[in-house]
Formats: C-alpha cells, structure tokens, sequence
C-alpha cells in the first residue's frame, strides 16, 4: 500500500498531502480550542454563581433569619425570599439554589428553592451531611470578608456541580447562613461538546476551502507548468536532433518553475551544440580509425610476414611475431639475407607507442637494412644508424635494437647490443638460457656512441630466440610482472619445438598469466633454428604434373617417413595430403614441370610441392560449412580443408614465376 502511494503522481500526492495536512491541523486545533473555551465557560459559570449567590445574600435579610432558625415558623418574607430563589433558579438554569445555616456536622436548610414534590428539595430546618470537602469550604465561606472559592463535587446522588458560597449578614455584621448555588457541570460539558464539534467542523470546512484554493493555484503555478516541462522532455526525446535549435518551452511563471524553463532551455541548446561536436568529433575519430587501420595494415606489411620465409633454404628455420599494444606501434622485427650466405637479423623497441613510434620505427627499419645490406658489421651498422637517427631528433625518440649478422654456411652469429633485452639460446638437447651480452647505448640517444660485437656459434639444433620487453614485462591484474624467468620456463617446456610452435607457446602462457589484463606494451619475438644439413636435406624429384604419377609421389614421401621411422598413422594422413595437393596441380594449375621435396627431421616431416602454373593459393581458400549436408554445401574446398585439419602447418608463396605450397607434420 505504501508503495503504491509513492507511485502516484505530483498532483493527486499534493492534494492527499494537504487534506492530510488539513485533517491534523484540525485535529491539533481543536482540543487547544476545547481547552480554552472550557476555562472560559467555568470562569463565566463560576462568576454568575459567586455574583446570584452575592446578589440574594445583599438581597436577604439576615436579621429575619434569626426567627426562622431555630424556631422553623414561616411568614409571608418567608415565601417571598422563596419564590425569588425559585425564580432565579429557572432562569439561570441553575440546579441547586439554596440558604443554610453551617453546623458542625450538618448544614441545616433555611430556603432551597424548588417545586412542591421535586426530588432533593428541602424544608426549613432539614439537615444535611456535608458533601465532598463541602465542610471546610462552606465554613471558610461563613465569614464577611471570606474569598471567593468554587467546590468542585462528582458524586451519584447529586452528580457533576460546581458549587459557590457567599455569606449572608446580619445587621450587625455578623454571618448568619449561606447563600448556595450549584452549577451542573454536565451542562457545561454538553455545551462544550456542542462547541467542539461546531468548531471542528468549522475549522475543517475552513482548512478544506482553503487547501482547495491553495491547490488550484498550486496547479496552476506548478503542476501544469511542470506538466509542459515534462512533455517538453518527452518531445526532446522524440524531437530530430539534427533541428535541436528550433526546440522552445513556453513557461512563464515568474518563479522557479520558470527558471527551470530556461535552463532546461539552455541545456537543449548546450546538448544540440553537442551533438554537433560529437558528429565532428565521430567522423574525425572514423577517419583516423580508418587511417589507423591502413598504418597498421602498412606496418604489417614491412614486415616479413611469409613463413616460411625462404623455402628453398634448408639451413634453418625462422618465424618472427609482433603484436602491437595500439593500432600500431614501436617494435618491429626484420630478417633479410645480405648475400646467399649471411641472413640479417633484427628486433627493436622504439620508446613510447601508437603512431609517432611506428613513424619512427619505419624509419629506424630502414636505415638499418640499407646499413645492412652494404655488407658493414654489427657493430659499424649500429654506430652508423646511431647517428643518422640522432640527426633532427627534436622529439627526443630512441630505439634499442639487438641485431646479428648469420653465417648460414657455418652457423657463425655476429651481434651487437644497443640497450635491448638479453636474447635466449637453446643447444641442441639441452635448455634455453639467458646470453648476457654487453649492452651498448640505445639508437638516438647520443651522437658518436661506441657499440661492441660478440659471436655465437649455433650448432645443428641450436635456437636463438630474441624479444621485446613487451614479453617480460608484461603485467597481470595484480600489477605483477611475467619475468624472464617465467619466459624460460614457457620455452623449456617443449624446448624441441620448431620456431612457430616456440613463439605460439610462449604467447599462450603470457596470455594464460596475464588473464584480463590490458596489454600496455607492444610483444614482438623472433626464434631461429639451425637444421642438421648432414644427413637431413631435404631430398627432392622431379615429376610430370599427371593424375598417373600421383603413385610415383606417394611411393617417394612414404620410403622417405618409412626410412624415419614416421608412426603409420603420419603416413597415412602424408598419403590422403598428398593426394589432393597433386592431384590439384594435375587438374587446374596448367603446370608443364613439378617438383616434390620431402625433408625429415626428428619428429617432423617438411613436404613441399613446387610447379610452374597459375599462381594460386589454396590458403586463402574458404573452408567450406561442414554443418550443412552434402547436397547443401557448394562443390569443392573439402579437400584442401582436410589437408589443414590434418597437418601442423600449410604455408604458400609465389617466387620466381613458381607455386610453393609446403606443409608440415609432427608426431
């Protein structure tokens, strides 16, 4: 019910509110009102007895008294002092009327005025006990100059009185009886009653004229002009808010109301010119998002991003990842071969984010390589950036690069440091570790600085893995950093992993500790491994691209995964791949030559297929929805689907008017 009460609206609140209020209002004014009206009646009740009482003992002669007490005869003085009180009596609605003599003990009955027959009236000379402190009263009244004193008696012979005393004298002077009256007070509480309940009503109809007055014009001067408001509002909402200027409130009412008017007038306005803003401010943002999304698009591309990227090298192995922490950032990676026997490889961190980083990376990115390829050494590469990037750097950017110079032939690696994070390495059957190189001064930083190189060997199986802070740095929502050594517990985990695999787990298990933590740092890695040349190359055949050859194909890859030792669950799924990826070639590719190669490593097989036809790049492809029937689902995709469902990795590339299509599978 209470719920409901607040649930109504302004107006019939407003009115409840004031009746309510109407109702207390009179119920408070009333018994103050009945209050003092009731002093006010026993005060007047009280004075009109003292004043008949005052009058019949001045009008009484006390002197004639002597000879009715204690004698008891009457005379015709008698009779008439009788019918004066009897008179009085009627008229003033007074209940007991009366002359006594006070006793001792009792009061003995001069006069009592009533009617022959009428139940409580005395004779002369009858007597009567004092009633209810009547005794002390009536003897401290028997004296000439006694004040005036009301008793005040509730009893059940003769109910509710109000009784007052004034002696009557003599000619001497002396007291010889009492002039009495007694006053119902019944009758003083039924007027008052009557008087209450007259002046309740009073008091409600007047406060109820009242509260409906002061509601109307409280309807008038609030609640319709709210209500204007509140449809002001309603129509705000439904009004177009491209025309927001045109929108008014017409409310005049000289008050608050009205005040609230205006501003809500000047808050349409102040919300039309934001809107405006925001719709600037929106197509701004859109147009740099969609720039943003185009420098990233760019930044990616300058990376190497084809893996493998060099598929007719059997050396080694590289795979590199970035992930920026903005639309694009400041690490980058780059590998390149400066001859066909020394492979540039390079990481860097440019200071601070978003796009003045990857503006300055591209730059850094550049003069790096161009150093690069000209055949400088490590360290002559870092010293001559260092100063090319120091020139017009008003902006105060710096780079930390570690970058190396490979020896593919021989696995010789030639380095140097400047500021970057310590790479990893990992010989062959052993676990990664940290290489803490000497640091030279970061790229930018200071003009003429001197850089150190140092050399590693990487033997068959050796892996080099370099990174960005990004990775160690990296924070959960504890603010606890991932750590290099949770870094080389993630690479030891499966330390014979190839370089894709290595970077995938490590980026799993940062993901994993860094659960719903925002990334605050770009996380950029790069892992090379050297192969075993010995006995591993990979082993290549020329074939016709024809259906009947497919056999020929088959029977090369499964001698090659038999001789290894491949598990014939691997050589049967080899065999189904094999199928499609030629048979393809054969149907749709137009190729007149192909070439398959078969590479076996401990447990991983490389099978590339190269032929001279339409480039095409069944990568690219759509998988098809297995979700729909075969009658559904559009024709072709199935197979080239199985074949990524099947292998580790299928990777494409177009290179000197030639197809290379390379997969992979581990057991």
């Amino acid at each position: 019910m209470k719920q409901r009460i607040w649930n109504l609206k302004l107006q019939p609140k407003l009115l409840l509110g004031l009746v309510v209020m109407a109702a207390v209002l009179a119920a408070a004014l009333t018994p103050t009102i009945s209050r003092l009206y009731r002093r006010q009646m026993e005060s007047y009740y009280t004075q009109l007895a003292f004043d008949q009482a005052s009058i019949a003992a001045s009008l009484i002669d006390g002197d004639r008294i002597r000879n009715y007490y204690p004698s008891g005869e009457k005379d015709a003085y008698y009779e008439q002092v009788r019918q004066y009180l009897l008179t009085v009596k009627q008229a003033m609605g007074l209940r007991y009327f009366y002359v006594v003599v006070p006793e001792e003990d009792v009061m003995v009955y001069i006069w009592d005025a009533g009617t022959p027959g009428e139940e409580g009236v005395c004779d002369l000379g009858d007597t009567d006990a004092y009633y209810g402190g009547g005794d002390e009263l009536m003897h401290a009244a028997f004296s000439p100059d006694a004040e005036e004193t009301i008793l005040i008696t509730n009893n059940e012979e003769y109910g509710y009185l109000a009784s007052a005393y004034v002696a009557i004298l003599d000619s001497s002077g002396e007291p010889v009886a009492l002039a009495s009256i007694d006053i119902s007070m019944d009758m003083i509480d039924q007027q008052i009653r009557q008087f209450v309940l007259l002046m309740f009503l009073v008091i409600c109809g007047v406060l109820l004229v009242s509260v409906f007055a002061y509601y109307f014009y409280i309807r008038r001067t609030l609640i319709r002009p709210l209500g204007t408001l509140h449809q002001a509002a309603l129509g705000l909402a439904e009004h177009s808010m491209d025309h927001l200027d045109d929108f008014r409130v017409d409310i005049h009412t000289g008050d608050e109301v009205e005040d609230l008017a205006r501003a809500f007038q000047y808050m349409t306005g102040q919300l039309n010119d934001y809107i405006q803003n925001l719709a600037q401010v929106t197509a701004e943002k859109e147009r740099i998002g969609a720039e943003l999304d185009v420098a990233a698009k760019i930044q990616a591309d300058m990376l190497p991003c084809i893996f493998p990227a060099f598929p007719d090298r059997h050396e080694f192995d590289i795979y590199a990842s970035m992930t920026p922490a903005k639309e694009v950032g400041g690490d980058f990676y780059d590998f390149f071969l400066v001859d066909d026997d020394h492979l540039a490889i390079v990481i860097a961190d440019v200071s601070g984010k978003g796009v003045p980083a990857a503006l300055f990376m591209v730059i850094a990115k550049t003069l790096l390589k161009n150093a690069a390829q000209t055949g400088l050494s490590p360290r002559a590469i870092l010293e001559k950036v260092n100063n090319q990037l120091c020139e017009n750097n008003e902006a105060e950017m710096f780079v930390t690069v570690w970058l190396g110079i490979y020896e593919i032939s021989t696995g010789k690696l030639t380095a140097a440091n400047a500021g970057h994070e310590y790479p990893a390495i990992r010989r062959a059957g052993g676990g990664f570790e940290l290489v803490k190189d000497r640091h030279g001064f970061v790229l930018a930083g200071m003009e003429n600085a001197r850089y150190r190189e140092y050399q590693l060997e990487l033997g068959p199986g050796d892996t080099l893995f370099v990174y960005t802070d990004g990775v160690a740095e990296a924070t959960d929502a504890a603010n606890t950093l991932y750590g290099t050594e949770r870094m080389l517990g993630a690479l030891n985990a499966a330390p014979e992993r190839g370089p894709e695999e290595l970077l995938a787990a490590v980026r799993s298990d940062i993901d994993q500790f860094v659960g719903g933590a925002p990334q605050f740092d770009d996380i950029t890695m790069l892992a090379i491994r050297r192969r075993d040349t010995g006995t591993e190359i990979m082993k290549k055949r020329s074939v016709e691209p024809r259906l009947e050859c497919i056999e020929t194909v088959s029977e090369f890859f499964e001698r090659e995964l038999t001789a290894r030792q491949a598990p014939p669950k691997v050589i049967a799924q080899v065999n189904v791949a094999i199928d499609e990826i030629f048979s393809n070639i054969a149907r749709y590719s137009g190729a007149t030559s192909a070439t398959v190669g078969c590479e076996v490593e401990t447990g991983r097989a490389i099978l590339r297929f190269t032929d001279n036809g339409r480039p095409y790049d069944p990568t690219q492809q759509a998988d098809p929805d297995t979700t729909l029937g075969a009658e559904e689902r559009e024709i072709g995709g199935l197979g080239i689907f199985m074949v990524k469902k099947t292998m580790d990795r299928i990777s494409y590339s177009y290179t000197d008017g030639m197809n290379v299509l390379t997969i992979e599978k581990s057991w």
